[in-house]
């Protein structure tokens, strides 16, 4: 039981290593400074939609949040 315990975990955190090294070498790519505006994107919302960060600029004030394997249904 341990054993399928240990296998488990170690799967969660390789899994967790591999998409925190695929996140920073994409994000090394964006060369942004402080005070730069943000490079548009498009996003799904949470009832479907598409939803792009320029339908918003200078209208609503916007925060990403990240949770990390929230809502996979896994």
């Amino acid at each position: 039981m341990k054993r399928i315990l240990y296998v488990g975990l170690l799967s969660i955190i390789l899994s967790i290593t591999a998409a925190a090294q695929t996140a920073s070498t994409a994000a090394s790519t964006v060369k942004l400074k402080v005070g730069d505006l943000a490079p548009d994107f498009t996003l799904t919302d949470t009832a479907g939609q598409k939803v792009k960060l320029s339908d918003f600029r200078g209208k609503k004030n916007v925060v990403l949040a990240f949770y990390v394997f929230a809502f996979t249904g896994g």
